[in-house]
């Protein structure tokens, strides 16, 4: 057993108290429904704090209750005062996320920590000291199979020590078709998994570990091309970094970000994550929430903490936070895996409001009574909790708030919307509208010129488009949030037109 997690299972006050290897290291013994039972509530039952199976526990439904019958109450007795009162809290809130953000910002500016490994250094390592590789590929109605088996075949890693596993629902008719006639080496594996709720990403990568073979893992999704070396920089790093880093996370770029305008944005979105937030938050040492993919654990380290949550839509950022909260570090790999960029507006509106519920999913869970932040938290955990993870989806939402007060009042001059703003709220409303929105252009600027990209320029300047898909997708993800938090919406692949490699 690690330190970290050795230290959380004497403390009678952590949630995986009595209980910390929560997700076996061998299934022998066990049949398939078993197998998927284990999968999608180990970690639920051995630590229920830590899972977003229950999307709120009873404490947080009684102080939201609360809190909703304490505002309808202030609007039915003084409306006015009462909507002024809402209105500063909320410009208040959306300015301090975006000064953490700038400030993350100003942090990867000034050069955060990546971790470099160059050819002839990932190429050094001899066959007989590198680890065995697990290669999760969890997949769902994926046609184009052919084109990820030889995007994985590129990977310059020896055979005897790959053990790559395609995750396969038993019932998705799809894949299985577009599996058949494929030539698949000996290092692959088609892992069936039994039709089962929650039919989520993190649930099938459990049920892959459960005969996993690596000391190391990693995940990549479907439409995923590797740099060839990755596993290998990966291999040297974790080799030669401290035990207390459980995790490198590898940047990720899209091969179609000049199909049209949404690509580009989300290219800028992209870079700005990998080139400036996430060197950020490692050098403020707060919690990094992992991308979905490309993400490198040591094996011993994923059981130990009870795998990934598959009730959380981005358990990926959960796995972040967990891996913090018990004291392990995450550290940014300068290695690229290519990905496709959603090139169509309503597909991305669908995987943007998963990500923004997943992310509410981890700020309700990890803000939880006896949970990570409120046991062990300090002010990075906090500021990163409630101000990057929590701000994230908040900021998308309010930005449409803001723009419809301020259109209202334009057109209107209404007197009673000018009374929700007095001085101290009208000077913070303003600076968040003005000096806020106009600093995330020049950051997105800063980013294309960071990532070599002049034809980035103008879809940096025209990103106000780009916050009003966002505001749509966080509206979805709220009210998904109450009617349907686990249902995984899926990502369509193979829309970008040709190859439009960058």
């Amino acid at each position: 057993m690690s330190e970290p997690v050795a230290r959380l299972a004497a403390d009678e006050t952590a949630p995986l108290a009595g209980n910390a290897l929560a997700l076996p290291r061998s299934v022998a013994g066990l049949d398939a429904v078993q197998r998927a039972h284990l999968a999608a509530h180990a970690l639920a039952e051995a630590a229920p704090t830590l899972s977003a199976r229950s999307v709120t526990t009873r404490g947080q439904r009684v102080a939201l209750g609360a809190v909703a019958v304490a505002l309808v109450v202030a609007l039915v007795a003084a409306p006015q005062q009462a909507l002024t009162v809402a209105v500063g809290m909320l410009s208040a809130v959306y300015l301090a996320a975006l000064i953490y953000r700038g400030l993350l910002f100003y942090q990867g500016i000034r050069g955060g920590q990546v971790i470099r490994v160059s050819d002839e250094q990932a190429r050094s390592l001899h066959v007989d000291d590198l680890p065995v590789y697990t290669v999760l590929i969890p997949v769902l109605h994926e046609p184009l199979m052919s084109v990820l088996v030889a995007n994985l075949k590129r990977l310059e890693y020896p055979a005897d020590r790959l053990d790559i596993r395609l995750l396969v629902e038993a019932d998705d008719t799809i894949t299985r078709a577009a599996l058949e006639g494929l030539e698949l080496d000996a290092y692959f594996t088609v892992v069936d998994i039994p039709p089962s709720q929650p039919r989520t990403k993190p649930k099938a990568c459990n049920f892959g570990l459960g005969e996993a073979r690596g000391g190391l893992v990693t995940i990549y999704d479907a439409e995923d091309r590797p740099e060839p070396l990755q596993l290998r920089r990966a291999a040297y790093a974790l080799g030669h970094l401290g035990p207390e880093v459980a995790c490198i996370q590898a940047q990720l770029a899209f091969y179609n970000s000049r199909q049209n305008l949404l690509t580009r944005w989300f290219a800028l979105d992209y870079g700005a994550w990998f080139h400036y937030l996430l060197p950020g938050l490692e050098a403020l040492r707060a919690p990094i929430p992992l991308g979905g993919t490309s993400n490198h654990f040591r094996a011993e380290v994923l059981y130990g903490i009870g795998g990934w949550d598959p009730w959380n839509v981005t358990e990926d950022a959960d796995l972040g936070l967990r891996l913090h909260r018990l004291g392990y570090q995450v550290e940014v790999l300068e290695s690229v895996t290519w990905e496709e960029a959603n090139s169509d507006g309503i597909n991305w509106i669908r995987q943007r409001s998963r990500w923004y519920k997943g992310y509410l999913q981890t700020l309700l869970v990890h803000l939880r009574a006896g949970g990570p932040v409120p046991t062990r938290g300090g002010f990075a955990s906090w500021a990163g909790l409630l101000l990057f993870v929590g701000g994230t989806p908040l900021l998308a939402a309010l930005n449409g708030f803001q723009w419809g007060l301020t259109i209202a009042w334009a057109l209107t001059r209404s007197e009673v919307i000018a009374g929700w703003f007095p001085p101290t709220v009208y000077y913070v409303a303003m600076i968040s509208a003005v000096l806020g929105n106009g600093l995330v252009i020049y950051f997105n600027v800063l980013t294309a010129r960071a990532m070599g990209r002049p034809d980035l320029m103008w879809a940096a300047l025209l990103s106000p488009g780009y916050w009003f898909l966002m505001w749509l997708a966080a509206l979805k993800a709220f009210v998904q949030l109450i009617l349907k938090p686990s249902y995984w919406e899926k990502t369509a692949h193979g829309l970008d037109e040709g190859d439009h490699a960058d």
